[in-house]
């Protein structure tokens, strides 16, 4: 029953993820998120019927961290003051609002463990902040591989130039087959699992231990 902790978490943190791209885009010069109503914390607008449902769903399945994303915010790149990069600094900002609050739930759990609000309640809240820590490093790494439409292949459209560039845009077409192949098939634990090992035994460095 563990779902039952982790979705809420799962759906705060891919709001919060395009929430961050939205506002990005805004600081920047574009304000079609802004005035399409996306820029908000309201989960309503942001809910996306594959992203947010099915794949979470296939994930608890194969018993792999819990991923997924939310409606992507409309972004004009023609409105950005640097369309190339800011495009960049825009898909970079998601991955980034996912550590910024895997490192808040970090700390929160490392509070909690002093177990001050109540063994029931502290278990509890434990377990959520253990769960946001994984599922937050789990999206900003999902979302950073550099396979389209994740956040990843905007950061390397923004950086690559020249034949390295043509070579890499061959595969946009082909990008939600990949991504889908790589979830359903399971390989996608070996691309995520590895590296959210390594965040999670740096954390107990400090003394953050979750299991």
């Amino acid at each position: 029953m563990e779902w039952i902790l982790q979705l809420p978490v799962l759906f705060f943190s891919v709001i919060f993820h395009e929430f961050a791209h939205g506002f990005t885009a805004y600081r920047r010069g574009d304000d079609t998120a802004y005035l399409s109503g996306r820029l908000s914390l309201n989960p309503l607008p942001h809910i996306d019927p594959v992203g947010t449902v099915l794949l979470p769903v296939a994930c608890a399945l194969m018993h792999i961290p819990t991923i997924g994303w939310a409606k992507p915010v409309p972004v004009n790149p023609y409105r950005l003051h640097n369309p190339r990069a800011d495009m960049a600094a825009v898909a970079v900002s998601g991955p980034l609002s996912n550590i910024f609050l895997a490192g808040v739930a970090a700390v929160l759990f490392k509070l909690l463990t002093f177990g001050f609000l109540g063994n029931d309640l502290s278990y509890t809240l434990l377990k959520m902040a253990g769960f946001a820590v994984i599922i937050n490093l789990a999206l900003a790494m999902f979302n950073l591989l550099p396979v389209y439409p994740l956040d990843g292949s905007q950061i390397a459209l923004g950086l690559l130039k020249g034949r390295w560039l043509e070579i890499y845009e061959r595969h946009l077409p082909y990008g939600m087959y990949i991504v889908m192949g790589l979830v359903f098939s399971g390989l996608i634990k070996f691309l995520i699992v590895p590296p959210l090992a390594l965040a999670l035994n740096l954390l107990a460095q400090f003394g953050i231990y979750i299991g």
